[in-house]
């Protein structure tokens, strides 16, 4: 299948797809909502989280490369046992969380286009991305997922289609106007924890081992290992910048069309299609509506996985998406297990957006401390030998700490005065 790749597919690896899952429905919704909320308000922080989220994509992506292990496999190694359970507890709760959602908004966004019941499109979906990787191997999985990234294009398309007032837009990137509110900072979270997510370090780790276990080769000598590095900054740079791009036209969308039109709240990525129908036309509205069921197709899978991956490398079991299911039931089993349980959800009276709103600013939250132990990971030389992170990475990423910690305590901060004051 990889010789029908486009030349740049080709020599692209897990950094654009990690990056493209970053923009998943549920992410689209956040996204639309921030625009919907704030206008062009907010368009600022897709610049500024992506070079921390570079720098902490690149540090995951390393210490897979390197050590010839994931994140959770790592820090069973070198981090306390309460705390690595913990991060895996969390993450696992909320990918399930973001599976629903993002399931939801699939099930939407088809019946809006071709009729028939959301709950009955949720659950072939559910099942159809089970099977997508329990099936598939992933040297067939990865050339699929790569495919499904070109799909995000359409909210670029679908930008351009519409009167942009580009003079403001410029206005509030160079002049932010912050807002010392409660809802604006619990956004900031959200933002962040959606761009710079946990799930995400977890994944890309992996799928840089899954790639050393396709090519059947070990960790090879240093020259080899320089020249993977070398791969991995152009991988990572172009996903994670490719990333951040869509989600500023998804937000612009949300900022100039749902915002202008006085539309300031948008509970699913489906509603923010629908309400863009009216006014910004059909073809936006497909366009919309068709990139929010690719990008499911491509986030569920990389949701499941970075959990079972989470999990299994915690308690050392055997894993990976290029082994037979019989070899690694238990890792499968948990891929199953979030995908067949967050579509469950759907059918419950937990409100899957809501829930994903609180998932979001929790990974933000979790994000921190998770984010501390990559930083240490990657500056050991008992963990990474002679490929320590350099200077300009761990600058960027411990500013990715600082940031994300500085607007979890501003959130936390005007949480607590508005408590007190109400008290």
């Amino acid at each position: 299948m990889r010789k029908y790749l486009p030349s740049f597919l080709r020599h692209v690896g897990p950094g654009v797809v990690t990056g493209a899952a970053d923009d998943d429905p549920s992410g689209i919704a956040t996204y639309t909502q921030a625009g919907a909320q704030f206008g062009t308000g907010l368009l600022w922080t897709v610049f500024l989280s992506l070079p921390f989220m570079i720098a902490i994509q690149l540090v995951s992506a390393r210490i897979g490369r390197v050590t010839g292990k994931g994140v959770a496999a790592n820090m069973r190694d070198h981090t306390p046992r309460a705390f690595l359970l913990t991060m895996v507890v969390l993450l696992v709760v909320a990918n399930t969380i973001n599976i629903a959602a993002d399931i939801a908004a699939m099930g939407e966004a088809l019946q809006l286009v071709a009729g028939g019941g959301a709950h009955f499109h949720a659950v072939v979906f559910g099942v159809v991305t089970v099977l997508l990787q329990v099936l598939v191997p992933y040297r067939k999985l990865a050339p699929i997922l790569k495919w499904l990234t070109l799909f995000l294009f359409a909210y670029v398309i679908a930008a351009f289609i519409v009167d942009v007032p580009w003079t403001k837009v410029l206005h509030d990137l160079v002049i932010p106007k912050l807002q010392w509110t409660s809802g604006y900072w619990m956004m900031i979270v959200a933002l962040l924890g959606t761009t710079i997510s946990p799930y995400l370090f977890f994944w890309q780790a992996s799928q840089e081992v899954e790639e050393l276990r396709l090519k059947g080769q070990g960790l090879g000598t240093d020259s080899d290992v320089r020249d993977e590095l070398k791969r991995v900054k152009r991988d990572t740079l172009i996903g994670m910048t490719f990333s951040n791009g869509i989600a500023f036209f998804v937000m612009l969308l949300g900022g100039v069309v749902l915002y202008g039109a006085g539309i300031h709240e948008v509970t699913s990525a489906a509603q923010a299609a629908q309400a863009l129908r009216p006014l910004a036309g059909d073809f936006a509205f497909l366009l919309f509506a068709g990139g929010i069921i690719a990008t499911g197709l491509l986030a569920v899978p990389v949701l499941a996985s970075s959990a079972a991956y989470a999990v299994a490398e915690a308690f050392n079991w055997t894993e990976g998406l290029e082994r037979q299911w019989f070899e690694a039931k238990r890792f499968y089993a948990i891929i199953a297990l979030a995908t067949l349980v967050g579509t469950g959800l759907d059918f419950t009276p937990i409100d899957p957006m809501k829930a994903l709103y609180w998932s979001a600013v929790i990974n933000g939250v979790v994000a921190v401390p998770i984010m501390v132990g990559l930083m240490l990971l990657a500056s050991k030389k008992e963990v990474m030998g002679n490929f320590t992170s350099g200077l300009k990475t761990r600058w960027f990423g411990w500013g990715g700490v600082g940031v994300m910690g500085f607007a979890v305590l501003m959130m936390l901060w005007d949480v607590f005065r508005q408590a007190t004051s109400a008290a």
